[in-house]
């Protein structure tokens, strides 16, 4: 299966899922790894998989390259599903304050200037 896919199913519109559960749920069964065996070819313990399967961990960069060397999904690709669960997280938890913040804008030539978007 492709990154494209697997990204595919990580960004259910209803459900964006913790990068964890995919790599509990579907990359580890597809290269035929035990958590035990997974996490000694990444080096760390199996609690620190389990914390991020649970999704009481996140995933971090360091971890995120450790599963780019295991299985040949980019780090960036991992760090990516991360920060989409983590947005989407801070958005609900915020969401009675948001609607409270004054909203600046730059100029667009000064987000083209920073590389920036202003787009969510």
């Amino acid at each position: 299966m492709t990154v494209a896919a697997i990204s595919h199913i990580a960004e259910q519109p209803r459900e964006i899922r913790h990068p964890g559960v995919l790599l509990k749920d579907f990359v580890l069964p597809r290269l035929g790894l035990s958590v035990s065996q997974a996490a000694r070819d990444l080096g760390v313990s199996r609690q620190t998989l389990h914390r991020i399967f649970d999704a009481s961990a996140s995933l971090t960069p360091e971890m995120a390259v450790r599963l780019e060397a295991l299985c040949g999904i980019s780090a960036l690709f991992w760090l990516q599903l991360q920060c989409t669960h983590d947005l989407r997280d801070a958005r609900a938890s915020l969401a009675d304050a948001l609607p409270h913040i004054p909203r600046y804008r730059l100029s667009r030539l000064a987000m083209k200037q920073l590389g920036a978007t202003d787009e969510r």
